[in-house]
């Protein structure tokens, strides 16, 4: 059975959508094949990778990627995770279904390294959350 493509998009493509991108291919890699892409993508945050880390997951090979990469390339489905996103890019050529779930931007949140952190670690465990809730309750194929 064909596993289901599906590209994660966010502005910058450092944060939120390769925290998406390693759960989905994380929890059900056998189901699913997970990208990511930014509209202005920059470095994949430090924070991502470390707050993944922690449970678990190894984003430290991912790299930033525009969307522009992807055109041509078939998705089952493609997700905008931020809502900056979604207005910029409401429609990606190639995709079958088309699902905006936003979700708070942790980069954006200023202060100390632990408050930084748990803004990171919450919208990691709500992008799990609704990963879990979403894919995992389909069947690829």
């Amino acid at each position: 059975m064909a596993k289901k493509r599906v590209l994660f998009i966010c502005t910058h493509n450092s944060a939120r959508s390769q925290m998406a991108e390693g759960l989905l291919n994380a929890l059900y890699g056998d189901l699913y094949e997970a990208y990511s892409a930014g509209t202005e993508p920059k470095v994949v945050n430090p924070y991502a990778v470390r707050v993944m880390a922690e449970i678990g997951i190894d984003i430290s090979h991912h790299k930033s990627k525009h969307l522009n990469e992807f055109l041509g390339k078939e998705f089952d489905y493609v997700v905008t995770v931020c809502d900056k996103a979604h207005q910029s890019c409401p429609f990606f050529p190639g995709g079958k279904e088309y699902i905006h779930k936003g979700f708070e931007d942790p980069s954006e949140v200023t202060g100390g390294e632990e408050e930084i952190l748990n803004t990171f670690r919450k919208v990691r465990d709500e992008i799990k959350m609704w990963i879990k809730e979403f894919f995992g309750g389909k069947r690829a194929g």
